[in-house]
């Protein structure tokens, strides 16, 4: 399978305000919105990232220190902050400093754009 280029539209790039097209039970969604979406559903596909992002994304404050992660995992140091950087590289997450610390937050607005994409109504009752 190649490897597209050159593509116009990035993941971080959407409008966070709007849906970035319509759930996948109304109508096909474009090769290009499906390249920039795949990578996301993709890094949420692995079951450790899965995690950390349900971590993240419950954190009481908003935001989480990699402090906090790293040792629900029965994985070193390194290992999660591959897994962290995976989110962080397909606009998931942001990422800040502190310190010697990185404290992670959601990007809610991308998250709602991806459950929307996923959305299926209910059929109407006859």
């Amino acid at each position: 399978m190649s490897k597209q280029t050159g593509t116009a539209l990035s993941l971080t790039d959407l409008n966070e305000g709007a849906p970035c097209c319509p759930p996948i039970s109304e109508q096909r969604i474009p090769a290009e919105t499906a390249a920039v979406l795949a990578p996301a559903f993709k890094a949420l596909g692995d079951p450790v990232r899965l995690q950390l992002m349900s971590m993240i994304a419950s954190a009481p404050d908003g935001e989480i220190c990699v402090c906090d992660l790293t040792p629900a995992f029965d994985l070193t140091g390194p290992t999660i902050s591959h897994h962290l950087k995976t989110l962080r590289e397909t606009g998931l997450v942001d990422a800040e400093r502190r310190g010697t610390w990185v404290y992670y937050r959601a990007r809610p607005g991308i998250m709602r754009q991806l459950a929307n994409l996923l959305a299926v109504e209910a059929p109407a009752p006859a």
